[in-house]
């Protein structure tokens, strides 16, 4: 047997690697390492496990607290085809809230769905799904690497739907029907297998959709009333990005990956702040050494109450939060690390990563019941 870990992420520290308590903002960090088989943890600024969730479904994707404490988790529907060879990778199927002790409250299934699938407090559940387009609707996807589509030639596209407590579909909305095919073609290095990949989706105050699509390179905004894109973040703004948010200001904090930035010969990962008004970006944050920040898929950024960032560094595990002034105050480094169960996406990812989607910091007002027994 070699006497050295060949895994590279394994070999380095994980857990606590720095805190500036004067300067991170007070709570409990939660994520749900994406190879684990259902486990949910809530760590405190030093790195120990508070509290911890475990459901019988792998995570399909990610994690959140509720406004009245409870649990949304989002888990991958057992028994499941691929669709292509990514679906696994990404997919979910199985949308639940669930309280402190782990007692299931509500649940939703569709095997359709993936990446995201957006819990509100009302139990509403707002996510994103696929249909098949074939002949010649998967034929008019613009872009891609040709003859990439999936079985028989079809394209998946991407749909929203937001469901009721119950089920039951209050409003849906297709690409195929309002995404001008021209104005929104995947990047030339993508699979036609999936179209135009929504990874993040997410109501904005004023009731419409904000969406990421991560495939084509755009944030956009959706009318709830007629489903037609109300704006769209600049080409070149973000290349690849995940997870925008709205700020109170309306501004979007944005995860901009950075994989096929243009004009930029060294790639890295950023966080960024976008004006809606102008599309100009005010603030971002690199690391000092760009290079070293670099997350070629999925990532998150929250902004905290103080005015601080969390950052989700999701393919190496890594979670810091980073003051206005771009100060590292705190860093984790997840210490779970396992290997994708189907086959299918073992053969694309082999290594046994320390991965998570998205984390999520929370005040101790925000979890009325950690410490009391729960």
């Amino acid at each position: 047997m070699p006497s050295i870990d060949q895994n590279s992420r394994r070999r380095r520290p994980t857990g606590l690697i720095a805190l500036d308590e004067d300067a991170a903002y007070p709570g409990y960090t939660l994520y749900a390492p994406l190879t684990g088989s259902g486990e949910v943890y809530l760590v405190d600024l030093h790195g120990r496990t508070a509290h911890q969730w475990t459901f019988p479904y792998r995570p399909g994707r990610h994690a959140r607290i509720l406004g009245d404490g409870t649990l949304a988790y989002n888990g991958v529907l057992p028994g499941e085809d691929a669709l292509f060879p990514m679906w696994h990778k990404y997919r979910g199927g199985v949308m639940l809230q669930a309280g402190p002790d782990g007692t299931v409250l509500r649940e939703h299934r569709d095997p359709l769905q993936h990446h995201d699938a957006h819990h509100l407090n009302d139990g509403r559940v707002l996510y994103t799904a696929v249909e098949p387009l074939r002949g010649a609707d998967a034929e008019a996807v613009r872009g891609g690497v040709p003859g990439s589509e999936a079985a028989d030639g079809t394209v998946w596209a991407d749909t929203i739907r937001e469901v009721a407590p119950d089920g039951s579909l209050l409003w849906s909305w297709r690409a195929a029907d309002h995404l001008d095919r021209a104005e929104y073609p995947l990047h030339e290095a993508y699979a036609r297998e999936h179209w135009p990949l929504i990874n993040s989706v997410t109501p904005l105050r004023d009731g419409n959709i904000l969406a990421s699509l991560r495939s084509v390179s755009a944030v956009v905004v959706i009318s709830r009333a007629t489903g037609e894109i109300l704006w769209r973040s600049a080409p070149g703004t973000v290349s690849q990005q995940h997870a925008p948010t709205e700020l109170d200001d309306g501004n979007l904090l944005v995860f901009d990956n950075g994989v096929f930035r243009p004009h930029h010969d060294v790639p890295h990962s950023r966080v960024v702040e976008i004006d809606r008004a102008s599309g100009a970006v005010v603030w971002e944050y690199h690391d000092p050494a760009r290079e070293f920040f670099f997350a070629p898929f999925m990532g998150s950024a929250q902004r905290l109450p103080n005015g601080n960032t969390l950052v989700t560094d999701s393919p190496s595990g890594r979670l810091f939060e980073v003051t206005a002034e771009g100060y590292l105050c705190w860093e984790y480094v997840v210490p779970h690390f396992g290997a994708y169960r189907e086959s299918e996406v073992r053969g694309l990812f082999p290594s046994e990563p320390n991965a998570v989607f998205r984390s999520y910091r929370y005040a101790a007002a925000e979890l009325p019941w950690l410490g009391a027994g729960s």
